[in-house]
Order: structure tokens, then C-alpha cells, then sequence
């Protein structure tokens, strides 16, 4: 019920978001403070000064970017602002080359309430320096910059924005509040690393609606503390999937809970519907709880359905101690499409806190050519199986 009104709060904050930004009549073009759209200067003291007199202004406010290509350095656009605060991007943002000109984040909204950040501009991370470093040196560095972030922002609408070839994700929610993401297009090359599309930390009511990602790494990530998350009318591809962590790494997490997918496509990625989490002990058992996944395609996919709470990327885990993420009351209705493992749903759960309550209701997976004959696998997991079970449950 808690997601349910969030999601239909967080419609009614872009129905108010749309209607408002109508009425903006202060405007801060960054032209007016020095801006040069010509792809080489740097922009970066132009758009914060636009930024900060926008932010210290009483009433509905609007930083304008127009059309033109501008080259832009980190940047920091920090509240508290005076009030309803748009950045309007029509122009494309080129970042650096270089995969270290800044740590953790490219563009990045702080303490912000009220926010809209538009296009129909376009992010461009100029990642190819960075995947190239990785993949020559093995410097896979997990704190490359991700291409827009936001933290502790409350009330925020993103739409109609593009973000291609970050260095490492494209968008990450921190501390957020109530923000919906809406008609947005993210693309890297599938085998870029690190590039996850929009990943969610710590946040509470997080929409994501009618976005397109196609990426080398998670479309969706979320991680620990979310909870009251709606995904709906996504397409995925390629990528890893819409994924939950990976989890139970370390003490300080947070619980996930109130996820729902829905009326999502995922085509040729590599994973589909994923919960993972490490084997490794914590203080105290992480929970992960009430999810529900529906009506969703899978289109030539490795592990359409997939719990692993043996997960280890490196493959170089013990995995003498089971994990001690506690999942349960999650649910799989209407899945439906090709799988290109034999394993079309592998609930793998933890031999200390089985999986309770996994509900499979209608799921029809057929093989694609050449793959074979496909199977459930279930390990210490509790649930039921409903309605047609193509391939047969192992519930």
C-alpha cells in the first residue's frame, strides 16, 4: 500500500512539476554568464554562477542551457534554494576524456528540494578512455564518475533527458525523496563496465517511467536502504538486467523493501530479474521484502528469473558462510519470453535464511534455438507456483 501512494504522489508531483514549469518568468540563461557553446571551453564557472543566483532567487526559477555543444568539468549544483528550481538542458554536455578528471560524479544536485532537470539535451560522459583503462590495465574502478547524480534532493522530476557513454553510471539517486524519472534514453555499448543506468541508494519513492536503457552493466540498480520503488513500461537492452544489489557485504546496509516492476521488456541482456547477495555473515540478518514483479517480456535473455545469494563476481569466494540476507514475500506474475540458458528460473537462497514466501504465478519460457531444454532450479527457498508453469516449477 506505502508504494502504491507513493507512485501516485510522485505522479502527482510531475503533473504539478509540468504545469508549473509553464509558469517560470525568471530565467538565467548560463549565455548571460559567459557560456560558450563551441565543445573546447570550459563552461563549468558559467553554469554554477547561473546556478547560484537561480538558486537564490524567490519564486520559480529556470537555468537555461540552449542548444549547442558545451564542454563542462565537474560541477556542483548545492541547495537549500529559495523555490521551485528547473535546469532546462537543450544543448548537448560533453565531460572530460580523461576517466580521473573528477571523483564519484560529473554533474551533481545536492540538498535540493523542488528540482526539475529537462532536456531534450543530451549527457555526454565520453566514456570510451575509461572502458579502454579498464579492460588494458585492469583499473575497473567502481568510483569513476557517474554522469549525474543526486543527493538528498526531494521532490524531483527528470524527463525527456539523454545520457550516452558515461565513464561510469548514468544517473544514481543518494538520500532522495519522492523523484521520478520519465521518458528518459541512456545508452552505452554493452560491453562498457560499470555503466549501470540509473542506480538507487537510500532513496524512498523512486518512479521510473517510459525509460529506454541499453548499457553494459545493471539498466537498474537497487541497492541498499531503497524502498517504495515503481518501475514501470521500461526496455532493457542490453545490459544486466533490472537488479536488487548486490547486498550483504557489508554492516552498515540498509533494508530494501517495496519494490515493483511491471510492464517491462528486457531484450538480450544478460541477466533478467535478479536478486543478489554476498555469502558472507553480517552482524544482524539484511531484509529484503515485498516485491513484486509483473508483466513482464524477456527476449533472448540469460537468467530470465534469478535469485543468487551466492553471488561473487570475481570468482575467487569461499562461500563457507551463507548469506545472511533474509529475502521473502516476492512475487513473479505473468513472465513471459525466450531464455537463452537452460536454467530459466534459479532461486538460489541462503541455507541460513531460506527465501520465504517466492510466489511464481503464470510464467512461460521457452528455449531459443539451440539451447536446449529448460529447467527450474530451487535451493532453500519456500513459496508456491500458480497458473501455467512453462518450464515446470521446482516449487
Amino acid at each position: 500500500m506505502a508504494a502504491k501512494v507513493l507512485f501516485a504522489l510522485s505522479l502527482l508531483l510531475v503533473f504539478i512539476a509540468e504545469s508549473q514549469a509553464t509558469k517560470v518568468k525568471n530565467f538565467f540563461n548560463v549565455m548571460n554568464y559567459g557560456a560558450t557553446a563551441d565543445g573546447k571551453t570550459d563552461n563549468s564557472a558559467a553554469f554554477m554562477k547561473a546556478w547560484s543566483d537561480a538558486c537564490n532567487s524567490n519564486g520559480k526559477v529556470a537555468v537555461m542551457i540552449p542548444r549547442g555543444t558545451y564542454f563542462v568539468k565537474q560541477v556542483i549544483f548545492k541547495g537549500p534554494c529559495k523555490g521551485l528550481t528547473i535546469v532546462r538542458i537543450e544543448g548537448d554536455l560533453i565531460a572530460p576524456s580523461d576517466p580521473f578528471f573528477a571523483k564519484d560524479t560529473w554533474i551533481n544536485f545536492r540538498y535540493v528540494k523542488n528540482l526539475i532537470v529537462s532536456g531534450p539535451g543530451r549527457l555526454d560522459g565520453q566514456g570510451s578512455s575509461a572502458w579502454e583503462d579498464c579492460t588494458k590495465n585492469h583499473n575497473c574502478r567502481p568510483s569513476l564518475p557517474i554522469s549525474m547524480t543526486f543527493d538528498f534532493v526531494t521532490n524531483g522530476y527528470i524527463h525527456h533527458l539523454s545520457s550516452i557513454n558515461s565513464k561510469g553510471g548514468h544517473f544514481k539517486t543518494y538520500g532522495c525523496e519522492n523523484m521520478t524519472f520519465k521518458k528518459v534514453k541512456i545508452s552505452a555499448p554493452g560491453d562498457s563496465p560499470n555503466t549501470d543506468g540509473i542506480k538507487i541508494a537510500n532513496s524512498n519513492g523512486i518512479a521510473i517511467d517510459r525509460v529506454n536503457i541499453g548499457t553494459g552493466d545493471d539498466c537498474i540498480a537497487i541497492i541498499s536502504g531503497s524502498k517504495n520503488v515503481s518501475i514501470s513500461d521500461v526496455f532493457c537492452g542490453p545490459g544486466h538486467g533490472i537488479s536488487v544489489g548486490s547486498l550483504g557485504h557489508n554492516d552498515w546496509e540498509q533494508n530494501v523493501e517495496n519494490i515493483k516492476v511491471k510492464n517491462c521488456t528486457l531484450s538480450d541482456t544478460t541477466n533478467g530479474l535478479r536478486i543478489k547477495s554476498w555469502a558472507t555473515p553480517l552482524s544482524k540478518p539484511l531484509k529484503v521484502s515485498n516485491f513484486v514483479y509483473e508483466d513482464i517480456v524477456m527476449n533472448n535473455v540469460y537468467n530470465p528469473i534469478i535469485i543468487d545469494q551466492e553471488y561473487c563476481p570475481s570468482g575467487t569466494c569461499s562461500n563457507k558462510d551463507a548469506s545472511h540476507v533474509e529475502i521473502s514475500d516476492v512475487s513473479f506474475k505473468n513472465i513471459r519470453g525466450s531464455s537463452n540458458t537452460q536454467v530459466a528460473v534459479n532461486l538460489k537462497c541462503s541455507a541460513k535464511f531460506p527465501c520465504k514466501n517466492i510466489i511464481l504465478d503464470t510464467i512461460d519460457l521457452w528455449q531459443n534455438r539451440g539451447v536446449g531444454r529448460l529447467s527450474n532450479l530451487c535451493s532453500n527457498v519456500n513459496g508456491a507456483s500458480y497458473g501455467k508453469q512453462n518450464p515446470s516449477s521446482c516449487l
